[in-house]
């Protein structure tokens, strides 16, 4: 979600400090990178890419669209759909989706935002890094500027399952709470589609919600995704996050801003031209707020692990029991404001 608005867009004893023998690699160039990408400093994420950046993975972002054209994600889309208005015939168009036709993907500023999150084109010298620097993107776009359905949202999961996907980024949801573009539908839709994924190998990563609420939302409530609870730049919960009651579930939290504060307290990322809003310091990015940016960090850290070839029960695994919750020395600890932890990308890596 943008900033100013805490409804989740679904166009989601002393600290002691973690310390790992590898160095991180140098520092990539990307502009924006060192001044404002906090996210990825706070999971760790350049001292993994000495052990795993991704490369042969692919992160379906299943969302509102992705821009095709944006020099920090164009080079790295390698397949796409579009659901919206025929889940039960689609993909829509005739798998036109580079199009401007019924089955193409119209820029939308959530998705491409999402998108650069997770796997930008790193050390290009423009924009942003991605989490998963060498990984490769699935556009599908499974919702509209007016929300979408389960129905849209299942389609697309299973056409990502089916399609190369090895992790699914579902930056949307519903229930509880008030959203801004709403889901309706049949929840079952989207968990059978998400059992699915999962059956096929598919690690599915999902938004808690900024619904205020204690509770995961849907789809990310499914026993069988990983949710996401989203953190500030000071490692505290959002104060508009969701979070995780249920120990048995599978909840972890990652950077998603604060909403409230200045500009770059938030998650800055890939946009369409001309869509920046107030925040933007650079053409083509812009700074959002929300569970929504927390998932991508996610999916992008298990992108990397998938990338060592774990299964999807071992990354969930491994993303909780490396995850460290501050204030808590036991790493993999669960709280019912953080789940099992702040997720850490360097750790998660390194483990057995």
């Amino acid at each position: 979600m943008h900033r100013n608005s805490l409804a989740l867009l679904t166009l989601a004893a002393a600290m002691v400090i973690l310390t790992f023998a590898a160095a991180a690699q140098a520092a990539p160039n990307d502009p924006l990178y060192g001044p404002y990408q906090w996210g990825p400093k706070q999971i760790n994420a350049e001292q993994a890419w000495t052990t795993s950046t991704g490369a042969g993975q692919t992160i379906a972002i299943v969302d509102s669209g992705v821009d095709l054209s944006h020099p920090d994600l164009a080079g790295k889309i390698v397949g796409g759909a579009t659901f919206t208005g025929c889940a039960a015939n689609g993909p829509c168009g005739n798998g036109d989706w580079e199009s401007g036709g019924p089955g193409g993907q119209p820029a939308s500023p959530h998705g491409t935002h999402v998108a650069g999150v997770a796997a930008a084109t790193t050390g290009n010298g423009v924009g942003i890094a991605g989490v998963a620097p060498d990984a490769s993107l699935l556009a599908v776009k499974v919702l509209t500027d007016e929300g979408g359905t389960f129905e849209e949202i299942a389609a697309g999961i299973r056409w990502s399952a089916d399609n190369g996907a090895d992790v699914i980024n579902l930056s949307l949801g519903a229930l509880p709470g008030v959203q801004a573009l709403p889901i309706v539908g049949v929840v079952a839709d989207a968990k059978e589609a998400i059992d699915y994924a999962v059956s096929r190998g598919v690690v599915v990563v999902a938004a808690a919600g900024n619904d205020f609420a204690s509770i995961c939302g849907e789809p990310a409530f499914n026993a069988n995704a990983m949710c996401v609870v989203s953190t500030d730049r000071m490692e505290g919960r959002s104060a508009f996050s969701n979070f995780a009651v249920g120990q048995g579930m599978n909840v972890v939290a990652a950077p998603g801003g604060a909403a409230v504060l200045a500009c770059s307290e938030d998650i800055v990322s890939t946009v369409p031209a001309g869509a920046e809003g107030t925040c933007s310091t650079q053409a083509g990015y812009d700074f959002y707020a929300g569970t929504s940016m927390a998932t991508p960090h996610v999916a992008g850290a298990a992108a990397l692990l998938t990338a060592q070839g774990r299964s999807v029960a071992d990354v969930y695994r491994v993303l909780k029991q490396t995850a460290r919750t501050p204030g808590v020395a036991m790493p993999g600890t669960y709280t019912p404001t953080y789940g099992f932890g702040i997720v850490d990308a360097a750790a998660a890596v390194a483990a057995p």
